[in-house]
């Protein structure tokens, strides 16, 4: 009984705040925004995406969401606090062009102080910052990026 009880005692030591060391955070963890951003963002996304639907490109837009689940425990440092029993994270949405094969060809992020389209060719040059009053151009761009990897 006296081994359960040592046993338990060491494994609430390791859970205890004081002892416990940090939890590393994921790096995309900082480009969390809120809900409002996030639907902001979409809508501009929205009107690239309508204009490579008429030009035949395909491509979707991919919404990432974080949610993380907490055991119910007290809080020794703070008992009288409801300790949090889930964390939802939201992140920028993207516009993912693919070619007829699937492959992806580009992706077009909102850039987050800016607010200008970020254009991401894969196997192209980095990315390259559009301004959001220039949709078109993000076409124009995506269309010659596909049709050059089409050649």
């Amino acid at each position: 009984m006296d081994n359960l009880k040592a046993g338990h005692d060491e494994e609430r030591k390791r859970d205890s705040p004081e002892t416990s060391t940090p939890t590393p955070r994921p790096a995309t963890e900082d480009r969390a925004v809120t809900e409002a951003t996030a639907e902001r963002q979409d809508r501009v996304l929205v009107v690239v995406q309508r204009l490579l639907k008429e030009r035949g490109i395909r491509s979707r837009r991919d919404h990432r969401i974080s949610l993380g689940l907490f055991a119910h425990r007290v809080d020794a440092a703070w008992p009288n606090r409801t300790v949090p029993r889930s964390r939802t994270r939201r992140y920028p949405p993207e516009l993912v062009v693919t070619d007829p094969q699937g492959q992806r060809t580009a992706t077009v992020t909102i850039e987050r102080r800016s607010g200008c389209y970020l254009l991401m060719l894969h196997g192209g040059p980095d990315s390259e910052p559009v301004k959001v009053r220039e949709a078109g151009r993000v076409v124009a761009l995506i269309t010659r990026a596909t049709s050059q990897a089409s050649a």
